[in-house]
C-alpha cells in the first residue's frame, strides 16, 4: 500500500496545535477539503484504544460519510497514530520547533481504489484548513 506524507508549519505553540487537532469542538471547524464540504459532527476519545468518528458531508446534502477509526498510540503534544476502519494506518507527529511554532508531519496509507494524487490533494487541503484555523485562533 502506498503511503503519502504531508507536513505543515503552524505558527502556534504545540499545546494549542494539539488541542485544535484533537478536540471535537475544533475538528468540526476545519476538517474538510473544500468550502463545498462541512464536518457537522465529530467525536473523539483520544486515548489508546479510543474511537473517533468525524462526519463529513457535502453542504448541498448530495453525499456524506463517516471517517472512523481507533487510536493506536497517543503521546500528547507529540504523536497520534490510528487505524481507519478499512485497516489503513495514519500517523501524525507534532514537532515543537520553538515556543510559538509547531510542525505537523502526517503520513497516511492511500486508499487503493482511488488515485493517490487526488487523495494527496484532499488531505493537503484539509491540513491547510487546519493551519488556517489554528493560526487565526488564539
Amino acid at each position: 500500500m502506498e503511503t503519502v506524507t504531508l507536513d505543515s508549519t503552524i505558527l502556534r505553540p504545540v499545546d494549542k496545535v494539539w488541542e485544535y487537532f484533537t478536540q471535537p469542538e475544533h475538528i468540526t471547524k476545519w476538517n474538510f477539503a473544500t468550502d463545498e464540504w462541512t464536518c457537522p459532527k465529530a467525536e473523539a476519545d483520544v486515548r489508546e484504544g479510543g474511537r473517533f468518528n468525524y462526519r463529513m458531508e457535502a453542504k448541498d446534502g448530495s453525499f456524506g460519510f463517516d471517517y472512523t477509526g481507533t487510536f493506536n498510540e497517543v503521546i500528547p503534544q507529540q504523536k497520534l497514530a490510528y487505524t481507519l476502519d478499512d485497516n489503513r494506518k495514519v500517523q501524525v507527529l507534532f514537532n515543537a520547533i520553538d515556543n510559538s511554532t509547531t510542525e505537523i508531519v502526517e503520513t497516511f496509507e492511500a486508499e487503493p481504489s482511488q488515485p493517490v494524487e487526488m487523495q494527496r490533494e484532499g488531505w493537503k487541503n484539509i491540513l491547510h484548513n487546519f493551519e488556517k484555523y489554528a493560526e487565526k485562533n488564539l
